[in-house]
């Protein structure tokens, strides 16, 4: 595991490899879920060849360490139309679909869409893929996550861990 809250640099493409990347703006309560759930991860024990990123507000420099990584697990605050705290787990075309139906909802610099894509056309899109995605409660002015929210970092931490058992048999 390398946890970093900086964004890897460029390496070529590693078989097995798995990229484990948290975004979102820890400034704005829930909308930041996901680098607190790689600060969670960090805790936890993961297997060698994992590593976290803290992608915060995503841009173009993330492309390098999506390039390097075979899998990749995204987790992000995202508007599911359910209760606070409920995680969703989209995988492969699943996922996919999610992004590019749900573009102009972020608050990043840029999507995860237009990321994904670079990815895409420079043939460095990750073979396996997910997306954790988690309903937030409040995205306001703090540097916390709401109660709900903040429950739901073991159930993240758990869907982590079993995509990445998953990806292994």
């Amino acid at each position: 595991m390398t946890p970093t809250s900086e964004p890897l640099a460029y390496h070529a493409p590693q078989p097995y490899r798995t990229l484990v990347l948290g975004i979102g703006n820890t400034l704005l309560g829930d909308e930041g879920v996901g680098v607190h759930a790689v600060r969670y991860l960090q805790t936890q024990s993961l297997p060698p060849d994992v590593d976290l990123v803290d992608g915060g507000t995503l841009s173009f420099t993330l492309a390098g360490a999506i390039a390097g990584a075979r899998r990749l697990i995204v987790i992000d605050a995202a508007q599911l139309q359910a209760l606070p705290g409920t995680v969703r787990e989209l995988v492969g075309a699943e996922m996919d679909h999610f992004i590019r139906t749900h573009k102009g909802l972020s608050v990043h610099e840029v999507s995860l869409l237009d990321l994904l894509a670079v990815s895409h056309l420079t043939g460095d899109l990750p073979e396996q893929r997910a997306i954790i995605a988690v309903q937030p409660c409040s995205i306001d002015w703090s540097d916390e996550l709401s109660a709900e929210v903040s429950q739901a970092l073991p159930l993240i931490s758990a869907r982590v861990m079993a995509l990445l058992r998953a990806w292994r048999s």
